[in-house]
Formats: C-alpha cells, sequence, structure tokens
C-alpha cells in the first residue's frame, strides 16, 4: 500500500519498499527470478548513498546476481519511464523479460548541510594535524549550521508545485469549489475501490516496523469519512490570501512502491502467462516550466492517441494523476481546447473526457503520491479496471516537474 510520508513506513527506505514490491510480484506470478533478465527502477530523491536504487533493488535473494539493472529518473513519471524503457529493450529484441516500477521514501529524504559546513567538513578531513582540523571548524559561522532543508521547487523558476497549480487555477479558471467537489470525488471512489477488494487486490499487506506487530493493508490517506464541508473549511497553502489549493485538494507525500511485469508475447506464451494486457503507443511532452507546469499531459496525449490510431471516443478508461486538483481540471480544459491542440501540431483538440471514465477508483489525491512509484501504480489500475469492466483500450497520462508530460494507451488482451 501507500502510505502518508511520517507514517506507516517512516522507517523503510525507498530500496527496502522497492525489494517488497519486487518479491510479491514473482510471488504473485510464480515467476522463476532466473526468467528476469532486468529490472528497470525509478526514482526521483535518490540515496546520497545508495544511487543506484533499480542495482539495490536487484541484489535480491529472488534474483540473479547478473540481472541488468538500472534506475531512471522522469520526476512524477519516473515509473513510466522504467516501463517505456523495458518495453522499448523487448521491442528491440534485447530484452524478453523485465521488471519495471519505482519507490519512494519522502520520509527519508537526504537533508544537506550549507555551502559553509561541507567546505569545512572537506578542509577538516584534508588536514593533517589536529590544530589544522580545530582551525577548520573555528571557522564556522552560526548561519553554516542551517541546513539546506528540501524543497519541491523548480530549480530555474524558484516556483513550488503548488504555486504552479495556484497559478493554473487561476489561468484556467478552476473554482476552489470545482477542486474541492474533484477531491472529494477522488476519496469517496477510492474508498469504494478499498472496501470491495478492486483497490486491495492490487495491493500486498505489509507488517510494519520496528516490531512488526501491526499489519498495513490499504492506502492509508484515503479519507472515507471527509465530507465537502470539511474539505472546504481548509485555508489555501501556498497563497493565502487569493489562493484556492489547500492541502485537501492536493496529494499528499507519500511512502511507497510500485512494478509491473514485462514479456514479450513470444515469452508470456512460452512460460504460459497470459497478459493483462499490451502497450499500444506511449508519447512525452514538454512545455516551459515558467508557464503552466504541469499542462505537458495535454501535449503528449495526443501524439500518443494518434500513435495509436484512436481517438478519444474509442478510449474505455481514462486514468489521470492527480498531483492536484487544480492541475487535473486545467488538463482537463486543455483536452477541450483548441489552442492547446495546435500547440501539440493538430487541428482539432483531443475533446471532452466522459467523467464516468475518469479516474474511477479515485486518484493521486486520495491514494497517495510516491513520485517513483505513481506511474506503475496507474498501469496497474488501469489494466485491471479494464479488464474487470470488458473495455478494450486504456488512456493514461501524468505530469511531471521540470514542465513535462506522458501518456499511453494500453489495449486489454482478450
Amino acid at each position: 500500500p501507500f502510505a502518508k510520508a511520517g507514517t506507516a513506513f517512516k522507517s523503510i527506505s525507498a530500496i527496502e519498499l522497492g525489494k517488497l514490491c519486487v518479491a510479491e510480484l514473482l510471488q504473485r506470478t510464480n515467476l522463476d527470478g532466473k526468467e528476469v533478465q532486468a529490472l528497470v527502477f525509478g526514482t526521483v530523491i535518490p540515496s546520497v548513498v545508495e544511487p543506484n536504487i533499480a542495482r539495490e533493488v536487484s541484489l535480491m535473494p529472488q534474483l540473479p546476481k547478473g540481472v541488468q539493472a538500472y534506475s531512471v529518473s522522469r520526476a512524477c513519471a519516473s515509473a513510466n519511464q522504467a516501463i517505456t524503457d523495458a518495453a522499448d529493450q523487448i521491442a528491440l529484441g534485447n530484452l524478453e523479460v523485465a521488471i519495471a516500477g519505482g519507490s519512494e521514501s519522502l520520509s527519508n529524504i537526504p537533508i544537506l548541510h550549507s555551502r559553509g559546513m561541507a567546505e569545512t567538513l572537506v578542509a577538516a578531513s584534508k588536514a593533517k594535524t589536529l590544530p589544522a582540523r580545530l582551525g577548520a571548524f573555528a571557522r564556522l559561522r552560526p548561519k553554516d549550521f542551517i541546513p539546506i532543508t528540501p524543497a519541491i521547487a523548480e530549480p530555474t523558476t524558484g516556483e513550488t508545485m503548488g504555486q504552479s497549480a495556484e497559478k493554473m487555477a487561476k489561468l484556467n479558471s478552476i473554482s476552489r469549489e470545482e477542486q474541492d467537489h474533484f477531491a472529494l470525488r477522488s476519496h469517496r471512489l477510492a474508498a469504494a475501490g478499498t472496501a470491495d477488494g478492486r483497490l486491495t487486490a492490487e495491493i500486498m499487506p505489509v507488517y510494519v516496523p520496528p516490531k512488526f506487530d501491526s499489519v498495513l493493508t490499504s492506502d492509508n490517506g484515503i479519507r472515507e469519512d471527509t465530507s465537502y464541508e470539511q474539505l472546504a473549511a481548509l485555508k489555501p497553502v501556498f497563497d493565502k490570501k487569493y489562493g484556492s489549493v489547500t492541502a485537501g485538494n492536493s496529494s499528499p507525500l507519500t511512502d511507497g512502491g510500485a512494478c509491473v511485469l514485462l514479456m514479450s508475447e513470444e515469452k508470456a506464451k512460452a512460460l504460459g502467462y497470459p497478459p493483462l494486457g499490451i502497450i499500444r503507443s506511449y508519447a512525452y511532452a514538454a512545455l516551459d516550466p515558467g508557464e503552466q507546469l504541469l499542462q505537458a499531459p495535454v501535449l503528449a496525449a495526443p501524439v500518443a492517441l494518434k500513435r495509436a490510431g484512436l481517438i478519444l471516443h474509442d478510449i474505455d478508461l481514462v486514468e489521470m494523476h492527480e498531483a492536484f486538483a487544480a492541475q487535473v481540471l486545467s488538463n482537463l480544459k486543455g483536452f477541450e481546447s483548441k489552442y492547446w491542440a495546435e500547440r501539440a501540431g493538430f487541428t482539432e483538440p483531443v475533446g471532452e473526457v466522459d467523467r464516468a471514465k475518469l479516474n474511477v477508483m479515485g486518484g493521486s489525491i486520495a491514494i497517495g503520491h510516491p513520485f517513483g512509484a505513481t506511474g506503475a501504480r496507474i498501469t496497474t489500475t488501469l489494466l485491471h479496471e479494464l479488464r474487470r469492466r470488458g473495455g478494450q483500450f486504456g488512456l493514461m497520462t501524468v505530469c511531471t516537474a521540470g514542465g513535462m508530460g506522458f501518456a499511453m494507451v494500453v489495449e486489454r488482451t482478450r
């Protein structure tokens, strides 16, 4: 499951979260680890002491030590990058079996020393005598003890994700009421999917350290008892005077992992694995981070649909990552916009998304958003729900930091 940062998984590293979900995948599929040729894993905030998360995850007893393993990072679409990288290698004939996904521990993010402290520590390590070491430390000033705290902000603009969502809400005329209603919808649908077992079927129970005397069996960010009135009472976080983005209509910082198993069609048949679906097409896009930071999925989706030879009307289910309600509602408006269609190189917009097909089991606002894992979680949910509903095509989109966006079309195999 996904857990809000600072709660159940606060003592579990991203590497351990990755190992947990990969081990569960092998167990559920009854796949001999010797068949796995590569593991591609994404994370956004890597450990400074173990930066290649994929290799560390691959060094588990169930997998051969010779398995290829490499890490990728495309912000919140890192797991999507891992999946498409692995799929491309299979399509090229370089691989037959791969595991792809990602994990994130936002409870365990690196906190850096100030430059002054870092320079002092380096100088002290190079000093050859005790007086020289003490002399290096004597140059420290109170300001040097202040750490560099992490911030989810754009290096090029200094704008945080929340500030970007606020800007998008204003530019696209997204009201506070619309955002809170959408957030409520996310929680209610996720709560329903948990209660009837659809979401929990995709989740492995995890015994919670350090005592391991309790078990987390579902995503702990879902608030089944929340109401519109409760959400409407929350104060704006990023623009306290005129804002509309609150903690309630934003995705929470989250710990978690997710992964998928990819095979060539021939190998799946040889091993007797009926696939959940196939990747029909995908596309990445980007725009100026100083513009509408989280709007790039609007540029990626029409390209993915064109590559799949489909239009929105052909799509049975749509999964759209919910960083913020303001972002989702802006993306939906962008799908209907001729302006955004022309920016993507098309004459006609993608069209209006039928809300009955959108995020039918809730989304990241309720379920949570471990940056490196969300893409694999969305892929898993979309394919399972297509099978349950008897649908054929699914479209997923993910917005990311850096003004990037991702879209993929999947097809359920019959």
